[in-house]
């Protein structure tokens, strides 16, 4: 699997767009968000797409988010590890805010990128990660602070899903950076 397709499943994680997608507008933002109380670790609890052919549980490849910093700037950066058969790679993602507060955008080898982040407490969040280029590609995520899962935010997630016609894909944590490599 190439390290775009991987990225996709996270950022990056089939059904007929023209029908099943909706328009970005659609899509809530939280107001009064504030990027850097989402700085640090994360873990990515549920996640679905809008095209099941890029989520495949028998894949080897786990993409992973790992944390999430922010600049002075307000550029917020997703720090991604992706393993697989013999592959250790950290990914850095770095997307620039708007105008509108909560909404940041960028690009992505060759694709538009949007993000937006759709609701948090800062111990819980979803966020919502759109790519565009020939197709347009939505990936909504549940991430937490920890591992448990809370069921009121599973619900407004769930919600979420069922709304824009998601299919849910196995979400995966790594723990930290990658190891050296063996000599």
């Amino acid at each position: 699997m190439a390290l775009e397709t991987a990225l996709l499943l996270l950022l990056a994680l089939g059904l007929d767009l023209a029908g099943a997608q909706k328009a970005l507008e659609e899509v809530p933002v939280q107001w009064g968000f504030d990027a850097h109380k989402v700085e640090g670790r994360w873990f990515t609890l549920q996640l679905a797409a809008s095209r099941a052919e890029l989520v495949s549980p028998a894949d080897p490849l786990r993409l992973a988010l790992h944390s999430i910093r922010t600049s002075d700037r307000g550029d917020v950066d997703f720090v991604l590890f992706w393993k697989g058969e013999g592959v250790c790679q950290e990914k850095s993602i770095t997307v620039h805010p708007t105008q509108l507060q909560g909404q940041y955008q960028g690009s992505f080898e060759g694709s538009s990128m949007h993000v937006r982040f759709v609701s948090t407490d800062y111990s819980n969040l979803i966020l919502y990660v759109r790519f565009e280029d020939d197709e347009v590609t939505s990936l909504w995520v549940l991430l937490a602070r920890r591992v448990l899962e809370d069921p009121t935010w599973l619900g407004r997630y769930l919600e979420f899903v069922e709304k824009f016609q998601l299919q849910r894909a196995p979400a995966f944590n790594i723990d930290g950076p990658c190891a050296p490599p063996r000599a």
